[in-house]
Order: structure tokens, then C-alpha cells, then sequence
């Protein structure tokens, strides 16, 4: 069978359309379970971090340029700032009551307020009692006995630098080794990551999908035509149900188990089931996607698939695709080795034997080369067990079919018994694809119904493929008349067979 074979919902019945699932039932990351630590595989919370060093740096402008703002706001509105030529004129004028110098800077009060007109509010005046200014650079030799002169009261005081300019000078001097010392922290974090199944921007994470137990999910109601491979697993089935009474007697249930078959039988669907049957989560991964560029990456992505299987144990964990990671391992000395998928493989092989069986978690692997796996995968203790998918044969492909066509309006005429003869050797997914191509020709037609030639005709096009507007010539013509003729003069001799 097909590894999306679905069924329609209705009542009692279940959703099992796969194309849609992973959407609605999937997830990377598992639900808390009681018992268990938090979530794995769940991205950290990016704007939470963001918005935290936002808020920091805000509050440390705050603190060290609101002094400046305050003292200059309050003392803007009874202050005015002169020129030194101005200054100068007012200590002539004897307008100067007393002025305080500060290094180049010059402040002082007025004997009589200084009025200024308001720009642009017409005659309306600003009285200062109070001003600044600076003095040249250079000095001004002239400068105390102009104010002796007139009678100023000088007083002298050091440069003194406000604390906020102080730490801020500091912090700006330390800000590339803060900087540095983030750097460090962050490496070393993830670092710490990668040991335990991240890494860097989570490339050490594992993809694998998890799909809750809680949600609605395939079950063996949803599974045709592999009826030896259900009653094969529903011992596994009976184990996560019931782990207590096997282990209460010394029993312990296979590992792992190992689903082998043709592409397109149902190997994925098959284990989906296994998990929905069993009422337990379900981790489904393919094997391609542990390796990646970087060295180390796909065996810390073992690491985190099963230490996630382990928080939310009884669980299913399911491997797809075996034999990307699982081929025999070459020599120490081989010119073609790859490192990166052997550890992979190595890492998988410890995993394996580092959960005990009391941890109920049922590996479940599907493969379509079994002949080149690594040997120490099949060994008891790991997939000590290997349970065939076939292709369906006659009846199996009818139950395939009456599941595809449940959501397809068909004609009077069309029999699916004979749909089912006619096609042998057919997969799952070849049923399905079938059926689509059928209802895709009536839908170009305008058809409400599909007939029974759309269905022929889809056949046709996927044995023989599409329809050739081109004249053929004298030998492609006697080329395909011997080909069918055969196909005739065997179904004539041998009319009992299932083809």
C-alpha cells in the first residue's frame, strides 16, 4: 500500500490525509509531559532577547544623558548665552554683578537683567538675570584687571567632570571588551549546544516532526493491503499499550524494527499507524536529513532525536530512508569512505543500545535496500526484526483503490475489482496516482462522474505514457502490436492467474 493512503472523514471515522498532516499534526517540537524536562528542539525566544537588550540599552541612556538634559533644560529658560565680545561689553558697562571662571568657561550673574526680545513673537521680551560664555583659548591677559576694574567678584574654580561623563567615558572604553567577552559567551554556549544536540544557529538540532498523541491520527482502519506486515507489529502495538505485563515476566520487545519493501507499499504510513494504534507520540525523521555539511552535525542530531524520545517516552521513533546512514561501514583504509556518515551511523548504533527497554520507546526503521545495510544494525539488541512490505496483490490493490476513491465521484460503469486485475505489480502510490490521472481526465472533460475510460485511459498513460499526436512508421506500429498481442495471448492461456 501506498504510504498516503487516506480515508474520507466521516463520523467515527478518521482524518487521514497525509499531505495535510504534517501541518496540522506535526510539530519540531514535543509537548511537556509530566515527568519530563523541558521541550527539545524549540528555538529560543529571539525577540524576548532582542527586546530585553532594547530595554537595557534605553535605561543606561537614560541614566547617563538624562543629568545633561535636566541641567540644561532648567537652566535654559533664565540663562543666556553671550559672546565674549558681549560679555565684555556688559563687565564695561558695569552690568556685571559677579562671574565664576571655570577653566574657558565663564558664568555670572547681572546687576540689572538683561531683556532680549522673543524671536518672532513681536515686541514681547526674555529677562535674563544670568549668563555664559567662553573665554579664547588662547587667554586673555586683559581679562582680570577689566574685572577688578569694574568691580567684579571673580571667583576661580577647577574643571570639574560630571560623573555621568566619567562613566561614560569608561563605559565606552570597556565596550570592546564587553563586546569580546559576549562573543566568547555566546561561543562557548554554543558550543555547550552542539555537546548536547544543538549548535551553532541549531544545525545540531534534530528535524524529525512529532505528532501528538493527543490529536487524531492513522490507525490500522487506515492501512490496506498489508495485512502480514499489521499482525507483524501489533505485538509492538500491544507492548507500548501494556509495557507492565512483559516486563513483569523478564519479556522485552524488539528494539527495533526494521520495515522492508518496494517504494510505495506504505512503510511511513504503516508506522504512523503502529503509533496511532498504540496511542503513543510519534517521531517520524528521514535519514538524509542527519548529514549535513559540517562534520559532527548528523551524530549530534542522533543525540537530540533520542533525547527527545526519552522526554516523551512511551513514544515511536521512525526512520526513514535507513540506508542514507545505515550502509556498510568501508576500511580504515578505504579511498571512499565518508567520516561524517559513519559517525552518524556509530552514534545511532549507541543510542541504540543506551535506552533500556523499561524507556518503552520502539524504533521504527523503513528501508527498500535491506542488502546494504551495516550489519551491526541488524545484530539482536537493535533491528533485530524485519517485517516485509509487499506490493498488494489483487485484493489488497480493490481495498487500496475503495480508499482513493472515496472522495471521487464515479460513473455506473466503472468496477473497481477489474481496475484492480488490470493492475499489477502496482504500489500504493501508483493506485493513488492512478486514480488522480483518472479524475484529472474527467475534470479536463467537464465530467461530473469519472468513467470507466478515463480510468483506462489514465492506465495507459501511465504504462505506456502519454499520447503521441505523431504518425508512427511500419516498424514502431509492428513493434507494439507484438508487444500487446503478448499481453493478450497471456491473459487467453493463463485466464485463472492474478496477474
Amino acid at each position: 500500500m501506498m504510504e498516503s493512503t487516506r480515508t474520507t472523514p466521516g463520523p467515527g471515522q478518521r482524518e487521514t490525509d497525509q499531505s495535510s498532516r504534517p501541518s496540522q499534526n506535526s510539530s519540531n517540537v514535543p509537548n511537556r509531559r509530566p515527568g519530563g524536562s523541558a521541550p527539545q528542539g524549540k528555538p529560543p525566544d529571539r525577540r524576548g532577547f532582542w527586546l530585553q537588550w532594547l530595554i537595557f540599552i534605553v535605561v543606561i541612556n537614560l541614566i547617563f544623558y538624562a543629568p545633561l538634559i535636566f541641567s540644561s533644560l532648567s537652566g535654559q529658560q533664565s540663562t543666556i548665552n553671550l559672546s565674549y565680545t558681549s560679555f565684555l561689553q556688559q563687565v564695561q558697562k558695569g552690568n556685571v554683578k559677579d562671574v565664576t571662571l571655570t577653566g574657558a568657561a565663564i558664568s555670572g550673574d547681572f546687576k540689572t537683567p538683561l531683556n532680549q526680545p522673543q524671536s518672532g513673537s513681536g515686541n514681547n521680551t526674555t529677562t535674563y538675570p544670568k549668563f555664559t560664555s567662553y573665554a579664547p583659548e588662547t587667554g586673555d591677559p586683559n581679562l582680570l584687571p577689566l574685572l577688578e576694574k569694574n568691580g567684579v567678584q571673580v571667583t576661580a574654580q577647577p574643571v570639574q567632570i560630571p560623573w555621568w561623563q566619567t562613566a561614560l567615558t569608561i563605559l565606552l572604553n570597556a565596550l570592546p571588551i564587553l563586546v569580546l567577552v559576549y562573543i566568547g559567551y555566546m561561543l562557548l554556549r554554543n558550543m555547550r549546544q552542539a555537546q548536547q544536540g544543538g549548535g551553532i544557529f541549531g544545525v545540531g538540532r534534530s528535524r524529525a516532526k512529532l505528532y501528538n498523541e493527543e490529536r487524531p491520527s492513522t490507525t490500522f482502519a487506515d492501512v490496506a493491503g498489508v495485512d502480514e506486515a499489521k499482525a507483524d507489529l501489533r505485538e509492538v502495538i500491544d507492548f507500548l499499550r501494556n509495557p507492565q505485563r512483559y516486563l513483569a515476566i523478564g519479556a522485552h520487545i524488539p528494539k527495533g524494527v526494521l520495515l522492508v519493501g518496494p517504494p510505495g507499499t506504505g512503510k511511513t504510513l504503516l508506522a504512523r499507524a503502529v503509533a496511532g494504534e498504540a496511542g503513543v507520540p510519534f517521531f517520524s525523521a528521514s535519514a538524509t536529513s542527519f548529514v549535513e555539511l559540517f562534520v559532527g552535525v548528523g551524530a549530534s542530531r542522533v543525540r537530540d532525536l533520542f533525547e527527545q524520545a526519552k522526554n516523551n517516552a512511551p513514544c515511536i521513533v521512525f526512520i526513514d530512508e535507513l540506508d542514507a546512514i545505515g550502509r556498510t561501514r568501508s576500511g580504515a583504509a578505504a579511498f571512499a569512505s565518508n567520516d561524517e556518515r559513519e559517525q552518524t551511523l556509530e552514534q545511532l548504533l549507541v543510542e541504540l543500545d543506551g535506552f533500556e527497554t523499561r524507556d518503552a520507546i520502539v524504533v521504527l526503521a523503513a528501508t527498500n535496500r535491506p542488502d546494504v545495510l551495516d550489519p551491526a544494525l541488524l545484530r539482536p539488541g537493535r533491528f533485530d526484526r524485519q517485517v516485509t512490505v509487499d506490493l498488494p496483490e489483487r485484493r489488497g490493490r480493490e481495498a487500496i483503490l475503495r480508499i482513493h476513491t472515496r472522495k471521487v465521484p464515479l460513473a455506473p460503469d466503472v468496477n473497481l475489482e477489474d481496475l484492480a486485475r488490470a493492475t499489477p505489480g502496482f504500489s500504493g502510490a501508483d493506485l493513488e496516482n492512478l486514480v488522480n490521472e483518472a479524475a484529472l481526465a474527467a475534470a479536463r472533460r467537464g465530467s461530473a462522474q469519472v468513467t470507466r475510460k478515463d480510468f483506462e485511459d489514465a492506465l495507459d498513460k501511465l504504462l505506456l505514457g502519454g499520447k503521441r499526436e505523431a504518425l508512427m512508421d511500419e516498424q514502431e506500429r509492428r513493434i507494439v502490436a507484438y508487444h500487446e498481442g503478448g499481453h493478450a495471448l497471456v491473459a487467453a492461456v493463463l485466464p485463472d492467474v492474478d496477474p
